[in-house]
């Protein structure tokens, strides 16, 4: 134990239990944090489970790493992972290698990545997916960075990443940012599966009258369908709770303000930047912006709702075709996501691959994920996921459900943002013509900004303030 195989800094939740979860398959680890204190509780409380070794201060926690050194990054984005690299590269030497486990956008990865690559550092950002339960027991990890530094750190990510049917859910991503880009779609989709969720749930609550138990009984038997997934299982879990001291179900105690932490604004902010419509996960983030708006809501429950009711027989089957065909849609528009980036910074993801590591560990981990794998394998450019033979066929059985699904929450007054934008993304993708010809013709009447026609190449313009003529822009 003179020297450790990797070193975790940063002994928060994730931090520490991606240390034990190092030390229970054998390796030596070095841990440190700013604060001393929680270093020596760490070892209190965690000695016995592997082994450690502490240190008090950056260059201590540096020089007990095995040579080329691996250190791994675990503390909050953006400035205090900035100050933690400089402490690192002080005290490394050329070969060493840093490595950020936190939530970092992607665009600081690239930045960081170049600038240590000069100092002779190797630097991985890494995703890690599964909450501090994975962290522990098997994440979902998504490395990029140098490949030659994957040589050295994959073997040691592999072992601790969570297993499905013997493969790990961890693969080198791509160069530089792609790493941290690709677990930012993931939380991107982890939110519109969420919303997803929540809407189900009260069109289920608001149109069909069932209680929160009753719900959580719906989602465990969707659990055994197509619709597996950690999601679901642990919806069931929290609509089936009841609290202690009111006796109330617990989603009924729970203020109903989502909050959020920027991986799902910077899906989105990343998406308009290189024109990808992730429309369901933009509904998403919307829909917790709107949920922290109090005075707002409050404001405006006195506005005018529906009168009327909407019979719907079978509403709960009907739910799940709709829940299932959205959710193919949102993970569909992530993909293309990873698509655009991977052209736009010559990335080269392997959609296949991605699939393959999302099966397990991540928040994100369903059973489906095993038919997006086979739709990427079986062609690498495929357009968009729901061109494939499988999810097409999917779709199409889902589509009546889902349009009663959409028209019965319209009919009654219950958003479903989710539902409503997935449809919609479905029919415009599907569509022969749509009116954007129109808004081009509108941006050229008014800004001249010209237009392309259907029936001869280049754009034109019309001179509409005079004889209407059209000549070639």
């Amino acid at each position: 134990m003179d020297k450790a195989d990797i070193g975790v800094t940063g002994l928060a939740v994730m931090g520490r239990n991606l240390a034990r979860n190092f030390a229970h398959h054998g390796y030596v680890v070095a841990v440190h944090n700013r604060t001393e204190e929680r270093t020596n509780q760490f070892m209190d409380d965690y000695r016995d489970e592997g082994s450690f070794l502490p240190s008090g201060s950056v260059q201590d926690f540096v020089a007990s790493l095995n040579r080329p050194r691996k250190a791994i990054i675990m503390v909050k984005a953006g400035g205090p992972t900035d100050a933690v690299i400089e402490e690192l590269a002080a005290h490394m030497e050329p070969g060493d290698m840093i490595i950020d486990g936190g939530n970092a956008n992607f665009a600081d990865t690239r930045r960081r990545e170049a600038a240590l690559k000069e100092r002779g550092l190797l630097f991985v950002g890494s995703g890690i997916s599964g909450g501090e339960e994975g962290a522990l027991n098997g994440p979902s990890i998504m490395p990029g960075g140098d490949a030659e530094a994957y040589k050295t750190l994959g073997p040691l990510l592999e072992d601790i990443s969570a297993k499905v049917d013997g493969t790990p859910c961890c693969v080198h991503v791509g160069p530089d940012g792609a790493g941290h880009f690709v677990k930012m779609v993931h939380n991107g989709i982890e939110y519109a599966d969420m919303q997803l969720i929540a809407e189900s749930y009260d069109l289920l609550r608001q149109a069909q009258g069932l209680a929160p138990a009753e719900i959580a009984d719906v989602f465990r038997e969707w659990n055994q369908g197509e619709l597996e997934s950690y999601l679901i299982e642990i919806t069931a879990e929290v609509l089936g709770h009841v609290d202690a001291e009111t006796g109330k179900p617990f989603v009924d105690v729970v203020v109903d303000q989502a909050e959020q932490k920027g991986t799902g604004r910077w899906t989105v902010q990343s998406a308009l930047d290189l024109g990808v419509p992730v429309t369901g996960i933009a509904e998403a983030v919307f829909s917790r912006a709107l949920s922290g708006h109090p005075e707002q809501r409050a404001a405006a429950r006195a506005l005018a709702g529906p009168n009327g009711t909407a019979a719907h027989a079978n509403l709960v089957e009907d739910v799940r075709r709709a829940l299932y065909a959205s959710k193919i849609v949102a993970y569909a528009q992530g993909f293309d996501q990873m698509v655009a980036a991977s052209e736009e910074y010559g990335w080269d993801i392997d959609l296949g691959a991605m699939a393959t590591i999302w099966r397990g560990g991540c928040i994100i981990r369903a059973r489906f994920l095993d038919r997006i794998r086979e739709a990427y394998d079986a062609d690498r450019r495929l357009p968009t996921l729901l061109v494939d033979p499988t999810f097409a066929e999917a779709l199409t059985a889902a589509q009546d459900s889902w349009r009663r699904v959409v028209a019965t929450a319209a009919t009654i007054g219950v958003p479903t943002p989710g539902f409503s934008s997935a449809l919609a993304y479905y029919d415009a993708l599907r569509r022969d013509r749509l009116p954007a010809s129109l808004v081009q013709g509108l941006r050229d009447f008014f800004g001249a900004h010209t237009y392309r026609r259907v029936d001869r190449d280049g754009s034109f313009h019309t001179d509409w303030s005079a004889d209407r003529s059209e000549s070639p822009a």
